[in-house]
C-alpha cells in the first residue's frame, strides 16, 4: 500500500502526540514541552521530551527520535501499516485502500508543493514589476513596510486569464487546476483564478505554501478570494501565519486570534508575532483543537461591532464541548470601529496590549451574551435564560467542568434576581452567624475513632457518599449550595459524575423534590449509583436522620457541605504561610499559621459532630 505524503501529514497533525505517549509514559509538563523517563532505555532522571508544536518526541539520553508513527512502530512494536490504521480510526480518518494507481497518484500530488512555491516567487515578482505599482500603493496606504511584506511574501496577480498558466506550464493544467490556480470549466480552456489581486500565500505549519488569499484591489467582489479546497489545503484545519505564530507563542506563551489577514500582519509588524486567523470562515474544531495545542488559553480577539461579537459567541458555542482543565478561551474585544492595524497606529503595541489584558473568561463572554440578548422583565424571560444557561453549560463534555459552569451561572443569576446564597465558611473569619463555626468555641476532640476519617484532610469515599445521599433526600440544599457542591474534592469518579448529575438538575428545575430528583437521575442512567447511596455508609450524619423535611437536617447538611469545601481552601492556605516562614519566619506569620490551623481543627471538628448525628451540633 502506497500512503500518500500530503496523508500521512495530516495523520501526525490531527494526533496530539503527548496524549499518544501519556497512554504508555507517564509525562510532566516542564514548559512548552513534556518530559518522562525515556521509554527506549533504563533511566532514574528524565532525559525524554515530548514537543507537540512540532510533533516529535527526543530523547537527550539514548538519541531516540520520532513521530506518532515511530513511537508505535518503536515502542509497541507494530508493523508501519497498523500503526497508521491505529493513529487514523483514533484520528477518525480513512486509510486509502490499496489502488495500483496509488503510487502514481502519490507521485503526481508531491508536484503540487512545488507548484505553488513556483506560483509564489511568480506573484511577489509581479508586485514589484510594473503591473504591481497598484498594489504596492495599496501597501504602503496599509503601511505595510518592506520587511513584513518580503516576511509574508506579499504578491500580485496580474488582471489576465493566462499570464499565470503560461509563467507555469511546464507544470501542465491538469497539476494548476488542481493546486487551486487554475479554474477549469467544461468546454473551455483552464484560465487563471486570481486576476487583479493583491496575493498573501497561506502557508502550513512548516512553512510550505499551501494556498492563497487574494484582496481585490480597488472596487469589486468578492473583497477576498481564497484557493479552493485542494489535496494540500483544508480550510477547516488551516490557521493563517500559524508557521510564523507558532515560533512567536513558544516565547509569549500565548496566541492571539483576530479576523483576518490583514490583522495578523498588523500585529506582526508592530512585535506581536503570535496571532493568527481563520480563513473567512467561523472557527472550526479543527482550527481549536490546533490553537490548543499552541497554547492553553488562546485569545480571541474581535472587532467591537455587530458582525464581531457575532463571530465571537459563535466561536465560544463551538468551543464549549471541548474545554476542560487547562483548556479553554478568552474573549478580548476592539473599541468600535477600530481594527488591530488602527489601534496599534493610534496607540502603538501598548495600545494592543491593554485590549489583551482586558480579554474576558469564556463564562464571563456568555453571561454578558445571555444577559444582553433580550429584556429579563419578566419571571418567563428570566427563566428562559436560566435555562439557555443551563443548557450551554449541558454541552460541556468535561463533568468536573460542567458542574462549575453550572455553580458559576447560578450564583450570577441567584445575586440577581433570587435568594442570597448561605455564605461560605471563611478561614479565620469566625463563621456564618449562628452556626456551626462560632469564634473563640473551642475545638473539641472527634467523639468516636469512625468519625476521626474526617480529620485527614480530604473527602473519602464513605464521606462523599453520605454528602450525596444526605443532598439526594434534601435536594432543595444543592441549589443553595451550589458553589460548594461543585467545589467538594470528590476522589471517586462515580460520586464526582453523580454530584454533576444532581447539580444539572437542580439548574434546570425551580422546585426539586427528592422524588423528582430521583426520577431525573435514573434517567440518565445513575439508578444504580442511588442505589448505592441508599447502602449504609457506617457513619451516622445528622442528615441521614429522621423527617426529610426536617428544617434541622437540612441546616446539618449545608454545614457539612460547607465545611468539606472549606478544607482544601484552609489546607492551601496553610501550606502557603508554611512555606513562607520555611524562607522568612517572623511572629505575624506564625500568629497565622496558628489561626489556621485552629480554623482547620474547628471545621473539622464541626464536620465530626455532624458525622456522628450528635444533637449538640450548634445548630
Amino acid at each position: 500500500m502506497s500512503l500518500s505524503p500530503q496523508f500521512l501529514d495530516e495523520l501526525r497533525s490531527r494526533t496530539l502526540l503527548s496524549a499518544l505517549v501519556g497512554k504508555s509514559v507517564k509525562l510532566e509538563r516542564a514548559g512548552r514541552e513534556f518530559r518522562a523517563c525515556c521509554p527506549f532505555h533504563n533511566e532514574k532522571s528524565p532525559s525524554f521530551y515530548v514537543n507537540d508544536d512540532k510533533a516529535f518526541y527526543h530523547c537527550f539520553g539514548c538519541g531516540a527520535h520520532g513521530d506518532a508513527i515511530r513511537f508505535l512502530t518503536d515502542h509497541k512494536g507494530l508493523p508501519f501499516i497498523d500503526a497508521v490504521k491505529e493513529l487514523a480510526a483514533a484520528a477518525g480518518m480513512e486509510v486509502p485502500a490499496a489502488d495500483p494507481r496509488a503510487a502514481e497518484k502519490a507521485e503526481r500530488a508531491s508536484g503540487l508543493h512545488d507548484a505553488m512555491e513556483e506560483a509564489a516567487r511568480w506573484f511577489t515578482e509581479q508586485l514589484h514589476g510594473i503591473a504591481g505599482a497598484e498594489a504596492r500603493a495599496y501597501l504602503a496606504k496599509r503601511g505595510v513596510d518592506a520587511a513584513t511584506q518580503a516576511a509574508f511574501g506579499f504578491g500580485f496577480a496580474p488582471d489576465s486569464r493566462g499570464k499565470l498558466k503560461a509563467a507555469l506550464a511546464r507544470f501542465g493544467d491538469d497539476k494548476l487546476v488542481e493546486a487551486g490556480l487554475l479554474i477549469a470549466v467544461d468546454g473551455k480552456e483552464p484560465y487563471d483564478r486570481f486576476r487583479g489581486r493583491l496575493m498573501i500565500p497561506i502557508r502550513d505549519a512548516r512553512g510550505r505554501t499551501i494556498a492563497f488569499g487574494g484582496r481585490i484591489i480597488g472596487a469589486g467582489e468578492p473583497k477576498y478570494l481564497n484557493s479552493p479546497e485542494t489535496p494540500l489545503f483544508d480550510k477547516g484545519r488551516t490557521l493563517f501565519n500559524i508557521d510564523k505564530a507558532a515560533a512567536a507563542t513558544r516565547k509569549t506563551g500565548r496566541v492571539i486570534v483576530v479576523e483576518g489577514y490583514m490583522d495578523v500582519v498588523a500585529l506582526a509588524q508592530a512585535g506581536l508575532g503570535e496571532a493568527v486567523a481563520p480563513l473567512g470562515t467561523a472557527l472550526t474544531e479543527g482550527q481549536l483543537e490546533r490553537l490548543w495545542r499552541m497554547a492553553e488559553t488562546p485569545v480571541l480577539c474581535f472587532d467591537g461591532d455587530a458582525a464581531g461579537q457575532k463571530a465571537a459567541i459563535r466561536a465560544a458555542l463551538r468551543a464549549l464541548p471541548m474545554i476542560e482543565p487547562g483548556r479553554t478561551l478568552r474573549f478580548a474585544t476592539l473599541p468600535a470601529g477600530q481594527d488591530p492595524d488602527d489601534l496599534v497606529r493610534a496607540g502603538g503595541p501598548a495600545a494592543m496590549e491593554a485590549v489583551l489584558e482586558a480579554a474576558e473568561p469564556l463564562v464571563e463572554r456568555l453571561w454578558k451574551y445571555e444577559l444582553g440578548a433580550a429584556p429579563l422583565d419578566t419571571p418567563e424571560a428570566r427563566a428562559g435564560m436560566r435555562k439557555r444557561l443551563a443548557d450551554h453549560a449541558g454541552t460541556i463534555r468535561h463533568g468536573d467542568v460542567r458542574g462549575q459552569y453550572l455553580a458559576d451561572f447560578r450564583r450570577r443569576f441567584d445575586s440577581l434576581y433570587e435568594r442570597t446564597p448561605p455564605a461560605r465558611f471563611q478561614p479565620g473569619g469566625g463563621g456564618r452567624r449562628g452556626g456551626i463555626f462560632q469564634r473563640g468555641k473551642p475545638p473539641e476532640a472527634p467523639p468516636s475513632a469512625a468519625t476521626r476519617t474526617i480529620s485527614s484532610g480530604g473527602v473519602t469515599p464513605l464521606v462523599g457518599r453520605a454528602v450525596l445521599a444526605g443532598l439526594l433526600r434534601h435536594p432543595q440544599v444543592i441549589a443553595d449550595q451550589a458553589e460548594a457542591v461543585a467545589a467538594l474534592p470528590l476522589p471517586d469518579p462515580a460520586l464526582a459524575n453523580l454530584r454533576n448529575a444532581m447539580l444539572d438538575a437542580a439548574f434546570g428545575s425551580d422546585a426539586l423534590d427528592s422524588q423528582a430528583l430521583g426520577t431525573i437521575l435514573a434517567q440518565v442512567g445513575l439508578a444504580g449509583a442511588m442505589e448505592t447511596l441508599r447502602a449504609p455508609n457506617g457513619l451516622a450524619f445528622s442528615f441521614l436522620r429522621g423527617n426529610a423535611e426536617s428544617g434541622r437536617a437540612r441546616r446539618d447538611l449545608a454545614a457539612a457541605i460547607e465545611a468539606l469545601a472549606a478544607r482544601p481552601e484552609l489546607d492551601a492556605a496553610l501550606a502557603t504561610v508554611t512555606a513562607r516562614l520555611m524562607a522568612s519566619p517572623d511572629e505575624a506569620g506564625f500568629a497565622e499559621q496558628r489561626r489556621l490551623r485552629a480554623a482547620r481543627d474547628e471545621a473539622d471538628q464541626a464536620l465530626a459532630k455532624l458525622a456522628a448525628g450528635e444533637d449538640d451540633a450548634g445548630l
